[in-house]
């Protein structure tokens, strides 16, 4: 079965071609990083503006780079939710309009969900059972994966996401968005104990806050305004892997999993890549990181997402799906 995938959330356009939902045979994003760089963020109404000038073109350039013709195509796949729903829009009526054109099934995914399928992309062989600690620029949260298919949510940011947290305090000492990769970069010159920042709510329960945190970095940069910014990005960076380290070991010997994967585009961080393992290691709890290019926002995880749905979970498809920006991943099979 040949999937075509089609991810717009937020602000990356991505397209992928999948055969038998594993095997990527063409995985291409387009990032829309200097038009929002100008906003310090992203501008729904650009991003919306941009898939739609941008999607056609690179579903061509991945049906040629995969080597399939239009008639190849069996099955289409695309996130409905969560996200921006501009931006969703734009990728739900393209992959609606191949759907009817070829006469093929529309499988509608969960963005967080097929984050998860990262891992089965990567090594299909560490499945479930395992806790999920997906961590992006919008959302923060700790999963349980009985089986593809089955999510339970067990905890989560109660306000801002783990990314959200890093981007924003990385633009207040002029890194510029995103700032998380940079602030990771500079955070390697660093001192991590240098400022002692709080970690919020780290020994009650499995939810999370960073809003708290970034407000501390906030009047810390009043206060110390000299501070050198490898100092203070190591400390920052320290303290928001302090709390996803110990909230996802925390559930997982709660709920007596094995192993921790960690999916989204904070799973590409060097250093939760560094201290996750040697933290949940000493407690025999095993740490998965599937490859960078496939943590942060693409399409094939969404074609693999559907695959399954389509194959194993018998979802028939719809062409009446409508964008979900709030779509929760807690029972959504």
């Amino acid at each position: 079965m040949i999937v075509l995938g089609i991810e717009t959330s937020c602000d990356e356009t991505a397209v992928a071609v999948l055969r038998g939902g594993d095997e990527i045979l063409a995985n291409l994003v387009y990032s829309q990083t200097d038009l929002h760089a100008r906003y310090g963020g992203v501008m729904p109404e650009a991003a919306s503006r941009d898939h739609l000038r941008k999607l056609p073109s690179l579903v061509a350039e991945a049906l040629a780079t995969a080597g399939i013709s239009w008639d190849g195509i069996d099955l289409v796949g695309v996130t409905y939710g969560p996200g921006l729903v501009g931006p969703l829009l734009v990728g739900m009526s393209h992959a609606a309009g191949i759907a009817v054109a070829r006469d093929v099934p529309l499988i509608g995914v969960n963005h967080l969900a097929a984050h998860l399928f990262a891992q089965r992309l990567s090594e299909p062989a560490a499945g479930p059972p395992f806790l999920g600690l997906v961590a992006s620029g919008g959302h923060t949260l700790l999963v349980r994966v009985r089986q593809w298919g089955d999510y339970k949510v067990v905890g989560g940011t109660r306000d801002d996401a783990a990314g959200e947290a890093l981007d924003k305090v990385g633009r207040l000492v002029g890194l510029g968005y995103p700032a998380g990769p940079r602030m990771d970069e500079l955070a390697r010159q660093g001192d991590p104990t240098a400022v002692a920042f709080p970690r919020p709510m780290i020994g009650s329960g499995l939810d999370m806050s960073f809003a708290g945190l970034k407000t501390a970095a906030v009047y810390w940069l009043r206060d110390h305004p000299s501070t050198p910014v490898p100092d203070l990005c190591a400390s920052y960076l320290e303290a928001v892997v302090d709390v996803l380290a110990e909230k996802a070991i925390q559930a997982a010997r709660r709920l007596e999993l094995p192993r921790i994967v960690v999916v989204g585009g904070v799973a590409a961080n060097r250093r939760l890549r560094e201290v996750l393992p040697l933290r949940a290691g000493e407690r025999g709890i095993e740490v998965v990181f599937p490859p960078p290019a496939l943590c942060t926002d693409n399409a094939a995880i969404v074609a693999a997402c559907a695959h399954h749905r389509f194959t194993a979970l018998g979802c028939p498809g719809s062409l009446t799906l409508v964008p979900d920006p709030n779509l929760s991943l807690d029972g959504w099979v």
